[in-house]
């Protein structure tokens, strides 16, 4: 089951359950669609994966399985992120 992290690991914006703004990787890596999608490309900093948008968890079941509260705020090195993004940027995820 999801994890659903309350923020972008690396600038820290909030992203509840309802966020519309959170993308994930297959490791549940959870960041904004800024960072994603513009900042390291759809590229992983962690993984290499590509991100998808996380789902939205339906409210009838958050009583039940509730979202996480624990943040997770690692921003990462730039310079590092951008040599992997450049790296992998241009290969299918399929292939990385």
């Amino acid at each position: 089951m999801l994890e659903i992290k309350p923020n972008c690991e690396h600038c820290n914006k909030a992203l509840p359950n309802t966020s519309t703004e959170a993308m994930i990787c297959s490791f549940e890596c959870t960041y904004c669609k800024t960072c994603a999608l513009e900042i390291f490309e759809n590229v992983c900093p962690s993984c290499s994966g590509n991100f998808v948008e996380r789902p939205i968890r339906p409210t009838k079941m958050i009583g039940k399985y509730a979202a996480s509260s624990k943040i997770v705020h690692q921003p990462k090195d730039l310079a590092k992120a951008k040599l992997n993004t450049n790296q992998y940027k241009n290969i299918h995820p399929s292939k990385r």
